[in-house]
């Protein structure tokens, strides 16, 4: 398997194009956003960190893990590293494959069963179709308490992934089938957001032209932990409901790849239809 995070766009005329994944790593192109199936007709709850306020007080420094080296995982570890946390990357090759990231960011390379020793925040920014390939057990072994794990992923059934009957047939959003795998609480962000944003597009607090990311999860103190994270990365954020609610930011949405402030991503989310586009089935 390739542990890579792995975005795809899929224009409103069909076109495909990949600003995270196999078409075209870390390009600059628009997404265009569609559904997901579980938790038709919720209110999504949007509270957000919008208003202009004195930066993030909070600098206590985590360890993170970083499962998954590719467009979006080699990127959060370029920015969490600059930010001072200590971050360990994996990927599916071995650490002798992660030298160079390593060089650059001061990061340190492991396996893949060792990436949440320690840590804090566990991020999985891996393949859909290679999250069954992760250990069954003991993957997130010696990890600190109350760690939080952090999903990146999209379902990509026809370009990648191939079908997923659980997603598909039982109505599972994409990361309620992902936490049932891990078998721990996962919080999803970052799944439509440009890799290269990470490095190009984050502002600080009150910035005008700050974006914001969508962020689901079921427990409100990991919820709010990333959410934290994501304002010291220099991005608001809006709070996208629970993992059944996740359908709204899944892969042709409107908030999939949106590049806006928190009111218009409060609108995308709002405005998403629960009914899984044609493209986007198996």
């Amino acid at each position: 398997m390739t542990l890579r995070a792995a975005q795809w766009i899929i224009t409103r005329s069909g076109q495909r194009r990949g600003p995270n994944g196999p078409a075209s790593p870390g390009a600059r192109q628009v997404l265009t956003p569609s559904a997901g199936n579980s938790g038709r007709g919720r209110p999504v709850a949007h509270s957000h960190s919008g208003e202009p306020r004195h930066p993030l007080e909070r600098k206590t420094l985590m360890k993170i893990g970083i499962i998954g080296a590719g467009n979006i995982g080699g990127n959060l570890t370029r920015r969490l590293t600059a930010l001072g946390h200590e971050v360990s990357v994996a990927n599916s090759r071995g650490p002798q494959t992660l030298a160079a990231l390593a060089e650059e960011t001061g990061a340190t390379p492991v396996r893949v069963s060792e990436a949440a020793r320690g840590a804090q925040i566990v991020v999985v920014t891996i393949p859909l179709k290679a999250i069954p390939d992760l250990p069954a057990t003991g993957l997130f072994d010696g990890a600190a308490d109350g760690f939080v794990v952090l999903d990146t992923g999209n379902y990509y059934p026809r370009e990648r992934d191939g079908r997923i009957a659980a997603i598909e047939d039982e109505g599972l959003t994409e990361s309620r089938w992902t936490e049932r795998h891990l078998g721990h609480p996962v919080i999803k962000a970052f799944n439509g957001t440009y890799a290269q944003d990470i490095l190009d597009r984050h502002r600080p607090a009150g910035d005008p032209e700050r974006i914001a990311l969508p962020v689901a999860g079921d427990d409100e103190q990991a919820k709010k932990t990333i959410r934290e994270l994501i304002d010291e990365l220099g991005f608001d954020t809006v709070d996208a409901g629970g993992i059944d609610d996740s359908w709204r930011q899944q892969p042709d949405t409107p908030v999939y790849g949106l590049r806006a402030g928190v009111e218009a991503v409060e609108r995308a989310l709002a405005e998403a239809s629960p009914e899984r586009p044609e493209s986007f089935r198996g």
